[in-house]
């Protein structure tokens, strides 16, 4: 496949950001979200701004013959130029072209498996200005027998939150924003996901993503919204132990600083514990969260390595060691929903991509299609 013709152009995000779309061959349309909530070690999501990317991806030419997955890579030296982003895009876009949009499929004429959705419900954090949780991500587990199923359950939970609720407010991934303590959200979800189970028969777990790296601040850990204000790295680990098990938590994402693999290592493993700003879809981060043993999960975001190539470096290492992956959206999205087949062609455990929003649920509809296509 050649790349004949390619454009580039400024779209907006859901956050009403300025976004980069790409085009290849007029047909291949692909685009690259932002985040919010950031790890240090990210790449940058454009070297100088969108409106550099896209002149020059407008003046850029490409004379290769695209034909396996591999054959990316030519275009990863891009990310020093114009940023992770723009690279991301044009890398979705080429894959896009290479599999005539069925990219599951190329990258895994076998899959058969769909990854399980965690919804985000409840949010605050650095997902909202006004005041809301500490926690950035309060995420909910269901099971069910389908992908289309537990869809369905998340919500089905996320409605009755809003009801019983009365939320006024939404963060930037459409999750209510509750003005309450972080304990007291905890017990509200533990409630209601309690009698969920009764009416329904299902069963929904639930999990949070702390986001620590956002309020801590000269060695401690600072919280707004919650029993206790300001907590030692030791209490802030005793903390996350005890709401896994107070609460029996299914998932914990980020519960540390995004240096702090040793102290990783000291939480509960019972649960999954997952590394975001921790690893940042980088593999030398993830090889010394491995070799630290600090964590069985890890989030896994392109953009923040703007690579393609190295991305799947990071999925098939991780599985190799045994730590589950979980695909994920950005707080700035998109109306892409390649990371829906990205987490069936790399035969990926989770994904994390919201419950309410166009941008989340184009994901979800997409995981459903293709759901119907191979089950």
């Amino acid at each position: 496949m050649l790349i004949k013709e390619l454009k580039a152009r400024i779209i907006k995000n859901s956050r009403n950001e300025n976004a980069i779309e790409v085009i290849v061959n007029k047909k291949y349309v692909a685009s690259a979200p932002s985040g919010a909530s950031t790890g240090m070690y990210e790449a940058k999501a454009f070297t100088k701004d969108v409106k550099f990317a896209v002149n020059y991806l407008n003046n850029f030419s490409v004379h290769y013959d695209f034909e396996e997955f591999k054959d990316l890579e030519v275009l990863d030296h891009l990310k020093l130029i114009i940023g992770g982003n723009p690279t991301i895009a044009l890398q979705y876009a080429v894959l896009k072209a290479m599999s005539k949009n069925k990219v599951y499929n190329f990258l895994n004429p076998r899959a058969k498996r769909l990854p399980i959705p965690l919804g985000n419900c409840v949010g605050g954090g650095a997902h909202t200005k006004i005041k809301a949780s500490d926690i950035q991500e309060f995420l909910l587990i269901p099971e069910a027998k389908t992908f289309s199923q537990m869809a369905n359950i998340n919500r089905n939970v996320y409605d009755m939150i809003g009801k019983l609720s009365k939320a006024k407010h939404k963060t930037d991934e459409g999750a209510f924003i509750l003005n309450e303590r972080n304990e007291d959200i905890f017990e509200f979800l533990t409630d209601l996901v309690y009698e969920f189970r009764e009416h329904t028969g299902y069963k929904v777990n639930f999990g949070v993503d702390v986001a620590a790296s956002q309020f801590f601040k000269k060695g401690k850990y600072h919280y707004n919204n919650s029993k206790q204000k300001v907590l030692t790295r030791e209490k802030q680990i005793y903390q996350i132990n005890d709401w896994i098990k107070e609460y029996n938590l299914g998932y914990v994402e980020d519960g540390l600083e995004e240096n702090d693999f040793s102290g990783f290592a000291k939480l509960n493993k019972k649960t999954l514990i997952c590394g975001d700003d921790l690893i940042t879809t980088n593999l030398e981060r993830l090889k010394k969260a491995v070799k630290a043993k600090s964590v069985n999960c890890m989030i896994v975001k392109p953009n923040q390595i703007g690579s393609l190539i190295e991305t799947k470096k990071v999925v098939d290492f991780a599985h190799k060691h045994g730590i589950k992956t979980v695909i994920s959206h950005r707080s700035g999205e998109t109306m892409d929903p390649m990371i829906a087949h990205l987490a069936v062609g790399w035969n990926m455990n989770y994904i994390k991509t919201g419950i309410f929003g166009k941008e989340r649920e184009v994901k979800l509809k997409e995981l459903a299609r293709i759901e119907r296509e191979i089950i």
